[in-house]
């Protein structure tokens, strides 16, 4: 289903002018930028949630605390002595903590 939206002389000229470079039409381009936008919308209200529980001491350490025992959780399920390594190639990460180290997502690899 296609619709008409209403736009300025600006942002019309605009979206061609992209459209030419990019080699597309004006309502590819026009969906990219509103799909980025919805995007960049979300993370930044995620960004707000988490600034306003930082603002709460008492709320970010009940969140801190309940992330910690999700932690604990992480070899649930795991065969006693399975280990993990990071896969061949993997890039080096820099952990914030030794538990998020332990929270990489790797290859089961069997102990001798």
């Amino acid at each position: 289903m296609q619709t008409t939206v209403r736009v300025t002389e600006r942002t019309h000229m605009l979206l061609k002018e992209l459209a030419s470079r990019e080699r597309s039409s004006m309502q590819v381009v026009l969906e990219m930028a509103v799909e980025d936008y919805r995007r960049r919308r979300f993370l930044e209200s995620i960004n707000e949630g988490y600034a306003a529980l930082q603002a709460d001491p008492a709320a970010w350490e009940e969140a801190k605390a309940e992330r910690e025992l999700w932690d604990l959780t992480l070899a649930d399920g795991l065969p006693a002595g399975d280990t993990w390594e990071e896969p061949a190639g993997a890039p080096a990460r820099r952990a914030r903590t030794p538990r998020a180290k332990s929270a990489r997502i790797a290859k089961p690899r069997r102990k001798p």
